[in-house]
């Protein structure tokens, strides 16, 4: 683990760099660094991943508030609806072999990778 922190680090700097450019998507980048520079197990890395993205986001969030350019209201249901599908997600994390895991990962990069584009 010690020789690894520093790898660690940079795995969280460029999510927060992620986070604070885009106000999200920094799992995006940190699942395939924790698992591929840093070593670490996939499912582990996954919930590592969400571990380290909610203070990223919280603190997105509170930049994005205080710079205005927020808008709380329109923000309400999808915040409703991403509490009702993590918990959904969550309890169903366990049950996924990890092979669908990894398709699915994939998938939603290929999906916010050609939303870019097109």
């Amino acid at each position: 683990m010690e020789g690894k922190r520093w790898k660690y680090a940079l795995a969280g700097g460029l999510a927060g760099l992620a986070n604070g450019f885009f106000g999200g998507g920094g799992g995006s980048i940190l699942v395939p660094l924790l698992t591929g520079p840093c070593r670490m197990e996939r499912r582990r890395a996954f919930a590592t991943s969400v571990a380290i993205i909610w203070p990223l986001c919280a603190l997105s969030f509170g930049i994005w508030l205080f710079r205005g350019g927020l808008d709380l209201m329109a923000a309400l249901p999808y915040v409703l609806g991403g509490a009702a599908g993590g918990w959904i997600g969550g309890k169903w994390f366990r049950g996924v072999k990890i092979t669908w895991l990894k398709r699915l990962f994939g998938v939603l990069l290929l999906y916010g990778g050609a939303r870019c584009f097109f």
